[in-house]
């Protein structure tokens, strides 16, 4: 579902959430809380706001709060501080009894949106043709159910920053050829890593249909969806060039959704778990530019004083479609459960559901 189609679903928030003090909407949603107990559950992602950050009974990435949130059999309603797929993805690992409500339908993923699966439907048989039967597609959790159930129908499965290489690995065990979608540079980031040359990678461009590669294609291991995240595509080597001349002791670290030249220049990458895994294990007085969404960064600005810390674009916002999910959202969401009434709820219907699972639990089983 792209942004417009979540628009269209959207219930409005009445005005006077928006005109409602911050310590009045704390309160609430602090007894709400208390009310339901175990029978709610707010997983938050890392790049979420302060202000909905503090509510969140758990704290992850978008696959570790969909996992959590499954164990939590308790939690008859899941309110996921995050963007539309972690919520797919939740509804697809949560019991029949659990329902997964999204406080904003406008809460998209740019990246997300960049494979729809009429695109990838159209694209399979080209590359088939051209590659024959060789190809196994793995997609970023980073993506819609659709897509995740078309990659599950296919053999194929998911992949996390976080595992992205022990997946890669795997999938060549099965066929020679990946293809990888929708994020490009995570792709292209983790095969040359493992050995895959940049000139055994060739782009899809779903808007035309072709391939952006010059050369033989079959010489082609990984064919990757020519898709990247709004976020992480704003971090440049301009970036490394002023830190490397400014603060020559400062360390950088980035995250593997950033250009090939970013990651290559940088001292560190790897997913946000691992940034913020090393930045908590870094020692007192060292400095540090993270490549990462806003959010995060001031956040880790503010646990880690004895650090210094600053993003490794001054100039970088937070991400806008995350940022959807704020105080007044949240807690109208949480009212009207209090009233009986679910709004924004995230249902994936069960055939993409199963295959999706099939992606997922391939995954699983890997890492």
């Amino acid at each position: 579902m792209n942004v417009l189609e979540m628009m269209k679903q959207h219930d409005d928030m009445p005005q006077r959430y928006k005109t409602m003090s911050v310590e009045e909407m704390e309160k609430r949603v602090r007894g709400i809380k208390e009310n339901f107990g175990e029978r709610l559950f707010i997983p938050g992602h890392h790049y979420q706001k302060d202000e909905v950050i503090q509510f969140a009974d758990a704290t992850g990435d978008s696959l570790q709060l969909a996992q959590v949130a499954a164990k939590n059999d308790k939690a008859e309603y899941i309110v996921f501080c995050g963007v539309h797929f972690m919520a797919e993805t939740a509804d697809i690992l949560t019991g029949d009894h659990q329902k997964v409500i999204l406080p904003d339908m406008r809460a998209g993923c740019s990246m997300a949106d960049m494979a729809n699966i009429a695109q990838v439907e159209r694209a399979w048989p080209i590359l088939q043709e051209t590659f024959g039967d060789t190809i196994l597609p793995l997609t970023y959790v980073n993506s819609t159910a659709a897509i995740k159930a078309f990659v599950g129908r296919n053999g194929g499965a998911t992949v996390t920053s976080s595992n992205a290489k022990k997946m890669v690995e795997w999938a060549f065990t099965q066929k020679e050829r990946i293809f990888f979608l929708p994020d490009q540079h995570l792709g292209r980031n983790t095969a040359y890593d493992l050995g895959v040359g940049l000139d055994e990678m060739a782009v899809w461009n779903p808007h035309t249909d072709s391939f952006e590669y010059e050369g033989d294609l079959q010489k082609v291991k990984v064919i990757l969806w020519k898709g990247h995240c709004s976020v992480h595509g704003n971090f440049t080597v301009n970036n490394i060039e002023y830190i490397r001349k400014t603060k020559p002791d400062m360390n950088i670290i980035v995250h593997p959704e950033c250009s090939r030249e970013v990651v290559e220049l940088s001292d560190y990458n790897g997913s946000t778990k691992y940034i913020i895994e090393t930045i908590e294990k870094a020692p007192t007085g060292s400095k540090w530019a993270i490549g990462t969404e806003m959010n995060l960064v001031n956040r880790l600005i503010q646990q880690h004083p004895d650090k210094e810390i600053v993003s490794l674009n001054p100039y970088m916002c937070p991400c806008l479609t995350m940022n959807r999910i704020d105080l007044p959202h949240l807690l109208w969401t949480l009212e009207w459960l209090e009233k009986g009434k679910i709004v924004n709820q995230i249902t994936v219907p069960q055939e993409i559901a199963n295959d999706a699972l099939a992606a997922l639990e391939r995954m699983l089983a890997h890492v």
